[in-house]
Formats: structure tokens, sequence, C-alpha cells
């Protein structure tokens, strides 16, 4: 631990402790998300005795169980839109022109429906309607059903219990401190073969990205007005990262567009997260072939469109339209937010194996 603490990021390591006729052999293994689980086998006349610490980044968690997770706004898919994942909704989920959703639904609220829609798992919903269901559907007692059903259908009495949305205001606004913590620009604009290294930083105005710019985040960044990425332009977090994830919110409208990317460290496990707390139904407009890890909106719509793809969506209100996917990850279960790669470690558990 006094290794770990001189030295967060120091390669794997295992050596051999001897005291006094006892022997120890000590593995410190290479970070995995986020954490590393530290063990040590003392062993003295035949007698052996494991102990095992983990020793984590201190860093939020999010758990994202769902491809998309919307609010009381509604999912809306038309023209060859794709979810490849689960969809959790707290209102009607519709659909025309070909969407499909490859895995399960459910809906949550009375009087909430899934329509015109075809799904490759089970739903789960109050009423469903003009749909196709390649598994089993579950209506409440007192909805309708006209989907056709390849499986089994069930009426259960019970309502459907709706979900919050994972992040909470305490947490967004603990990461506009941290963000605030190391400074305040004003307008940034990158245009061209321009680089910058940012965070954590407040940003008192817009950010604006265009033709092939690139903007690595060290750090959490907070901008109070519309971010637009375009052009080939580029957001990343920093290799220091490792496994850990980033963020960069902001209080407007966040457009990436035109072949744009938005990509984590590059280690497996990262991931970079847009979030706006704008109240609009664009509160995010995504559009040709822009590509990001998680968009996410507390209050607002996001709009996407014309081959946008994303590993996960959480938003009060999602439209897809012209051949938009959202394509889920497993590692979304359990993903580590951190202010930046200095953030503290803390041992998380200790004992006996």
């Amino acid at each position: 631990l006094l290794r770990l603490s001189n030295d967060p990021s120091m390669s794997a390591l295992s050596y051999n402790l001897n005291v006094n006729g006892a022997d120890a052999n000590v593995v410190i293994p290479g970070i995995v998300g986020g954490q590393r689980v530290i063990t040590s086998q003392g062993t003295i006349n035949n007698v052996v005795k494991d102990l095992e610490v983990v020793y984590s980044v201190d860093a939020e968690s999010v758990s994202f169980h769902y491809g998309t997770h919307i609010g009381t706004g509604g999912l809306t898919m038309s023209n060859n839109t794709r979810v490849i994942g689960n969809v959790f909704s707290n209102s009607t989920v519709s659909g025309s022109n070909s969407a499909f959703i490859e895995n399960d639904v459910t809906i949550s609220g009375n009087g909430n429906m899934l329509t015109g829609l075809h799904v490759g798992g089970n739903v789960l919903a109050h009423s469903c309607n003009d749909s196709i269901i390649d598994g089993n559907l579950t209506y409440v007692q007192g909805g309708t059903n006209n989907c056709t059903v390849s499986g089994t259908t069930t009426i259960q009495s019970a309502q459907i219990p709706s979900q919050p949305l994972p992040i909470t205001q305490e947490q967004i606004t603990t990461w506009k401190d941290e963000a605030t913590s190391g400074g305040v620009l004003g307008n940034t604009n990158l245009t061209g073969s321009q680089k910058m290294t940012l965070g954590p930083k407040k940003i008192n105005g817009s950010l604006t990205l265009s033709n092939n710019a690139v903007l690595t985040l060290s750090g959490t960044v907070y901008v109070t007005g519309t971010i637009v990425i375009n052009n080939s332009a580029k957001i990343e977090l920093s290799s220091s990262y490792g496994s850990l994830s980033g963020i960069i919110l902001s209080d407007g409208v966040i457009s990436p567009s035109n072949s744009s990317t938005l990509r984590g460290s590059g280690q497996p496990g990262s991931y970079l997260m847009l979030l706006s707390t704008n109240t609009s139904n664009s509160a995010i407009v995504v559009s040709n072939s822009a590509t990001a890890a998680i968009f996410y909106t507390t209050a607002g719509g996001v709009l996407a469109s014309n081959s946008f793809s994303a590993k996960e969506v959480t938003a009060h209100k999602l439209i897809m339209v012209n051949g938009a996917t959202v394509t889920y990850e497993s590692g979304l279960q359990n993903v580590l937010f951190s202010s930046g790669p200095s953030s503290g470690w803390k041992v998380s558990s200790w004992g006996e194996k």
C-alpha cells in the first residue's frame, strides 16, 4: 500500500519478503476496472495465511443497465433505427418504418405502451399496439393488446414501477465543482490542426471544435454554454485515465456532427460521457456519423440521426431517425467516473481469503 500510495500507476509487481523464517509472497496486479486486488500469502512451518486488499480509485460508480434508459419524455424510433440492447422507458415507446429493438423492452406507467415496433426479445408494458414481438409479452390488466407475439402472452395485475435516471443532481453538482476547481476560461474555439489538453476546467461560455481539431481531457470539463463538435473534430480522454471514464458536461445544447469522434482513453472500460442539463427537446443533437460512448440528459431530449452510433443513451426523451443506432456494451453496468487521472485511491476492502 505504501508503494501504491507513492505511485498509484506503478506497473504490476510480485516479490517475496523473508522475516525470521517466515516467507510472504506479495502480488500487486495491474489496474483492472479502476482497481487492484493485492494478495499476500504468508508461510511458516507449513502454516499458510492468505490476505487480500482491494485498492481502488476514489471515483463515482454509475450503472447503466440498459442500452437506452428513458424518462417520462418517451422514446420514438423511425427509418431503420436500431437499439442493440435492452430498453427501459418511463413513457410510451413508439416506432415506424423498420425500427427495431434487438433485446427486451420494459415500459413503466399506467397507460404507457409499445406501439409500431419490432422487438427481438421480451416486452413488459401496460399495453401493446401494432407491434411484432419475437419473444414473450406481459401486459397489465386493463391494458390492451393487438400485437403479433411469437412466444407466450401473459396478463399481470400489478402496474410496472418507474425507474429514475441513474445520476443524481448532487453528483452533477459535484462534477461541476471539480471542473471549476481547475480554473475558468472564456469562450474556447479550436479548428484545423489545433490541439489542446484541458481539465479540470470550467468554460464560462461556449466550446467549439471543428475541422479535425483535437481536445484531450485530463479532467472534468464544465461548459456553461453550447458545445459544438463537427467536421471530424475529436474529444478524447487522456491515456492516463487508463480504464477510468470521464465527463464533459454543459448547461447548453451539445451538438456533435459530421464524423466527429468522442472516445475514452483507448483502454477497455474507459468511456467519455457527454451530459447536458439543458431542458429543451434538443438538449443533445447528434448526426452525420458522429460516434460516442454515452449521451446523457437530465431533463431535455436527445435527437439522433443519420448514422449516429453510441454505446448508451440515457435521456428524459429520445428521438431516433434515419439509421441512428445504439449498441450497448456490458461493461457499462459499472462505470467508474473520475475527475481525472490524478484522483485519489482508497482501500475499499481487506481481509483473510
